[in-house]
């Protein structure tokens, strides 16, 4: 069976979601941070894998569910740290950040079905912002990360580019929208108004973001 990652931030205020920063104050963008997280984790547990692993920059908190290994971030920019959790994988291996609480086990199906690489060898999530929310790999190599600008519009172009360069082919998951502004926010928990994370953002903004 397939592992899957999750690769996070510990919801700590000032340094996670500080594109959320204004309108939320700090300790606001890390509750958010904190339910998108959480809800990423549940699916993932509700999800079929050999492995659930957290790649944590940070302490876990209360909010760890059980079943959740957790290794610590390797140091480096985010390519070098997303190359360096696939690493440490033996087999196939999905990898999904903690911006996207709409996530459930049936988008993450294709995936993780027992057919999943039978033709296949890469996986591709696509990200509204033009960049991935997630990335699988039959055979986890590091070098096909490693170099891939992040954080920027043409990161899922880039990153898809490189899988097929390197000759993979690749299947695609649904596009899903990252959380990284209030608007974002708003959508996303439109989209998936029983998650926590829609929850959260009603505790905060009863009469919308401000």
């Amino acid at each position: 069976m397939t592992t899957l990652l999750v690769i996070a931030k510990a919801p700590v205020a000032g340094r996670v979601k500080t594109r959320l920063t204004p309108p939320f104050l700090a300790e606001e963008a890390a509750a958010l941070a904190e339910a998108s997280l959480v809800d990423t984790l549940a699916a993932v547990l509700a999800a079929p894998a050999r492995r659930r692993v957290l790649v944590l920059d940070g302490v876990p908190g209360d909010w760890l569910p059980a079943g959740i290994e957790v290794v610590p971030q390797s140091d480096g920019r985010l390519d070098e740290r997303l190359a360096a959790a696939f690493a440490q994988c033996a087999g196939p291996a999905v990898l999904v950040g903690m911006d996207t609480p709409q996530l459930t086990p049936e988008l993450l199906a294709p995936a993780l079905a027992p057919d999943a690489w039978q033709g296949c060898d890469a996986w591709f999530g696509p990200a509204v912002d033009g960049g991935f929310w997630a990335l699988g790999l039959a055979a986890p190599d590091p070098a096909l990360l490693r170099g891939v600008p992040m954080s920027v519009p043409e990161t899922g172009a880039v990153q898809r580019e490189r899988l097929t360069n390197a000759g993979l082919a690749v299947r695609d998951l649904p596009l899903l929208r990252d959380v990284d502004t209030a608007h974002d926010a708003e959508l996303v928990a439109a989209d998936a108004p029983g998650s926590r994370f829609a929850a959260a953002l009603a505790r905060l903004t009863p009469a919308g973001v401000r």
